[in-house]
């Protein structure tokens, strides 16, 4: 098992390889991923190494591993995510192959990720799915609806055309996916780096990979609910689009239709069945959210185009050009306006009849309305200067880069 020789950090420019292993009390199935990994890089003659990304074991993992002739580099910092990064920055090789030290993965039958990754892809992606589960290997909640609806998701919102997203085992360029940068520490780090990669337009291809239950007694980190619920969330908050601005869309336009169906009267659907006065001031709330999610979402990307958390694109670009504050600020104050007049045309019609007893249908509908474009205008002039406040940074940057001082700026 330690037929492979370490290679120390001279040699770096010559090491091809580094298979990375996160670890936390892994002692059960430790040795033989890595006696697996050593096979590999000696049946392939490969020059590589592997590492031992170690988050804190109490069960002599790191003692097992350096007995075995792999590398430790101990993370301090808790969870899978900083677990690898650490490997990440600590690898040697052009390449790394990383997986779960649960033996779960088929270290020894790597041929296919470093093929297409000689062959210039810059991340290589198993799939469980394609290339065969065993029974127990992967509990059915996750294998028939987390994983599935969460690489749905990620397909739809990044148009990565992955079938496995959270496939524990994969490949890349060490060099292009340190460039991404990447955050997270957590279980949800796995979905960062396939859609950062996506949003960097990095090569990206998949192959069939195996999956067996995992060698260990004790339960596995992986929390279902819990990090379910990080991986979606990090789907969403990378894509403000479908976060905000398609479901704010989508009630404006359910909003401003029933809004116009119930404005002169109501809507008769049946004998016994019509939709009234209530049903048009849900209409007009429905607006209201509308347009917050959509300004939400205006507010969000702009913030990561300026901050570089999202690359451009021709949206975006669209978005950089055309929305300011001051031309927010300008578009409220008509808003209001018109909010103003459709209240101030109902409080007069009102005192033409004494104030007294609104039989008319017309009124209420009215003033429902005034209010409604009121109350968009006060969101869109406040969103306004929070767009102000984000350009702040911005603004000085470009002032530095000048070689203007803040105190010389107008």
């Amino acid at each position: 098992m330690n037929a492979v020789t370490p290679i120390n950090a001279s040699t770096a420019g010559e090491m091809e390889l580094t298979i990375l292993m996160p670890c936390l009390n892994e002692a059960e199935t430790i040795a033989v991923c890595i006696g697996k990994a050593q096979d590999f890089l000696c049946r392939a003659g490969i020059s590589g190494e592997v590492l031992i990304a170690d988050n804190g074991s109490t069960d002599g993992s790191q003692r097992i591993a350096t007995g075995l002739g792999a590398r430790v580099v101990p993370v301090p910092q808790k969870g899978y995510g900083a677990a690898l990064l650490g490997g990440i920055a600590a690898a040697r090789g052009r390449y790394v192959v990383m997986g779960d030290a649960d033996d779960s993965y088929n270290f020894s039958e790597l041929d296919a990720f470093l093929s297409r990754l000689r062959g210039g892809a810059e991340l290589v992606m198993g799939n469980r799915f394609r290339g065969g589960i065993e029974a127990g290997a992967m509990p059915a909640l996750h294998r028939y609806l987390g994983n599935p609806v969460l690489s749905y998701l990620g397909r739809l919102f990044f148009r990565i055309d992955l079938g496995d997203f959270h496939c524990g085992l994969r490949g890349f360029n060490t060099a292009s996916i340190r460039g991404l940068n990447l955050r997270t520490t957590g279980m949800e780090f796995a979905s960062e780096m396939v859609v950062r990669s996506a949003l960097a337009g990095l090569r990206t291809e998949e192959v069939p990979t195996t999956l067996k239950p995992d060698g260990r007694s004790r339960a596995p980190h992986l929390k279902t609910w819990r990090d379910g619920w990080r991986h979606l969330k990090f789907l969403l908050m990378y894509n403000p689009r479908w976060l905000f601005v398609i479901p704010g869309l989508s009630l404006c336009g359910l909003g401003v239709l029933l809004s116009m169906l119930l404005f002169f009267g109501p809507l008769y659907l049946a004998d016994n069945l019509s939709l009234d006065l209530n049903t048009f001031v849900a209409a007009c709330f429905m607006i209201v959210t509308g347009v917050q999610l959509v300004t939400f979402g205006i507010l969000s990307r702009y913030y990561a185009e300026i901050t570089g958390i999202l690359p451009s694109n021709t949206r975006s670009d669209w978005l950089m050009r055309h929305v300011s504050t001051d031309r927010l600020a300008i578009n409220a104050g008509i808003l209001l306006l018109a909010g103003a007049m459709f209240f101030g045309y109902a409080i007069l019609s009102w005192a033409s009849l004494g104030f007294g007893p609104l039989l008319s249908p017309e009124i209420p509908r009215v003033v429902v309305l005034g209010l409604t474009l009121i109350v968009i205008a006060l969101q869109v002039f406040f969103s306004a200067f929070l767009l102000g406040v984000l350009e702040i940074p911005v603004k000085r940057r470009s002032e530095c880069a000048a070689g203007q001082t803040p105190e010389d700026a107008p």
